[in-house]
């Protein structure tokens, strides 16, 4: 299940986030769910993926995982799709580890500043 994130705060109207990442719930293990945290921008939506995935019924908090780092305040979104389309890929692949995308060849590939 994939999840984007914003850190909006839902009892405020005028908090509306500035900030998207992405929950992964690896449910490949029905028994035991995970729900890993991709966040381009250092950890930044952490406590909001937490309250999510406890939301889901979750136990614990999400896990942190790793991804390329964006290098501005405004690519959050392209990096939640690409890190959604490694997932994927890693998925039909058949790949365990999705802990870190931070090497994927996809995810921020073109979100380098010149």
């Amino acid at each position: 299940m994939f999840l984007p994130v914003n850190d909006a705060d839902p009892t405020d109207p005028r908090c509306q986030g500035n900030h998207w990442s992405l929950l992964f719930v690896d449910r490949r293990d029905r028994n035991s769910p995970i729900a890993y945290h991709y966040d381009s921008f250092w950890g930044f939506n952490e406590t909001s993926a937490d309250h999510l995935a406890g939301r889901l019924g979750l136990p614990g908090d999400s896990v942190q995982a790793g991804m390329a780092q964006q290098q501005n305040g405004w690519d959050c979104g392209v990096f939640v799709v690409d890190g959604t389309r490694a997932l994927v890929r890693g998925l039909v692949a058949g790949q365990r580890g999705l802990q870190n995308l931070s090497n994927s060849a996809s995810v921020g590939r073109h979100c380098k500043p010149d």
